[in-house]
């Protein structure tokens, strides 16, 4: 520590120099956090999500519907539990550009095949015998202000309604949540036979089916026994854990992991010209003073090691400073892409800081090596 106003004093000896300097390793810090943020946590959503869970889509895409009928021979199939089902509703509020995610479901079934998700027992009850009722996530609760007891217009830019209403108009019930708050909870929860009953075409049809297995080891068998059922039918299966099918959908956007690594990559490989030119001017401009240091006894390891510490403490602050800001920020970015109960993971943070130590010792190490050589006679005469 008795070192540290030198470093510090070398650090401002060009305020301008080291603010800029400071702002722009932070910037790509925050860069850093929120994209590998992004990242992170996805590979955390989908790692905590459940190994003892199907899901049954047509093999065709998720868009192609599968009968209602497909319920009962799934349910015989033996090693499968409960099963439930899922129609995806394309819903929107007020304005196209206002997506709500809505998915009509069988709530008492849904319950038994997701016991992690936290649903109030009286909102359950009330979903069974309020047929217009809807269950909301605490995510999109609180994107939009939403209540229990408040009445929802939604409108679908797939369904619409048999008796030529433009709207549908759900009760809220109740709020669920996530018991870990690690999934995100930004859905509203529909009664299917009310939706199935009052749409115009498409009845008797689902997007897809969650079946409950007691042994996880057997999925890939179970799932093979599904899909025999239906194999060359009008509405052939594809069956996977949930993990899997998880990844595929992500998997079709693209490969995140790779494009943000490969922007990071740029970023960081530009930051490493700009503090390595910032350390050679400051070097540069203090060779006498090193010199003078050299001559009061300072080892040439010693030296050098100042050189270290003041690049490192100028690149730890600023990520630092980057990371906090990703940090506070990622809440709001992750509930704009719809993942709401998402947060940037801890690790993201001690990668970032090691990261920046690592741009720190690598943009030095050549100022660092002329301070080491530094003789001091060539020095104090200008040579």
């Amino acid at each position: 520590m008795k070192y540290l106003p030198l470093i510090w004093a070398g650090l401002w000896r060009k305020r301008a120099r080291t603010i800029l300097t400071l702002l722009s390793v932070a910037v790509a810090f925050v860069l850093f956090g929120v994209m590998h943020g992004v990242v992170a946590g996805i590979d955390g959503m989908v790692a905590n999500m459940s190994d003892t869970r199907l899901r049954i889509q047509s093999r065709v895409n998720i868009t192609e519907p599968l009968p209602l009928a497909h319920l009962a021979r799934i349910e015989s199939v033996e090693g499968i539990g409960t099963v439930g089902y899922y129609n995806f509703f394309g819903g929107y509020y007020q304005e196209p550009s206002q997506g709500v995610a809505v998915g009509a479901v069988d709530v008492d079934r849904l319950a038994a095949i997701f016991p992690e998700v936290d649903m109030p027992k009286d909102a359950v009850e009330a979903m069974r015998e309020t047929r217009n009722g809807a269950l909301i996530g605490r995510d999109l609760a609180a994107q939009r202000g939403w209540k229990v007891g408040d009445r929802i217009p939604i409108r679908s830019s797939i369904w619409q309604r048999k008796d030529g209403a433009v709207e549908w108009t759900f009760e809220v019930l109740g709020v669920y949540e996530f018991a870990d708050g690690k999934i995100p909870s930004n859905e509203m929860w529909i009664n299917y036979g009310y939706f199935d009953e009052a749409r115009a075409a498409g009845n008797g049809t689902v997007t897809l089916y969650f079946a409950h297995i007691a042994d996880p080891k057997r999925a890939a068998e179970l799932a093979e026994k599904v899909d025999r059922l239906f194999a060359n039918s009008t509405f052939e299966t594809s069956t996977q854990n949930e993990r899997d099918w998880i990844r595929g959908r992500i998997a079709q956007i693209g490969d995140i992991g790779f494009f943000v690594n490969a922007i990071i990559g740029a970023v960081m490989f530009a930051l490493l010209f700009l503090t390595g030119n910032t350390m050679m001017q400051s070097v540069r401009e203090r060779i006498p003073e090193l010199a003078v240091l050299k001559t009061y006894g300072y080892s040439n390891v010693g030296v050098t090691a100042l050189v270290f510490a003041e690049s490192i403490l100028l690149c730890a602050a600023a990520a630092g400073l980057g990371l906090g800001i990703a940090s506070l920020a990622s809440p709001r970015v992750f509930r704009a892409l719809g993942a709401g109960g998402m947060g940037m993971p801890v690790s993201v943070v001690a990668t970032g800081l090691a990261l920046a130590v690592l741009v720190a010792v690598v943009s030095a190490l050549p100022p660092a090596r002329r301070a080491h050589t530094l003789k001091i006679v060539d020095a104090l005469a200008g040579r």
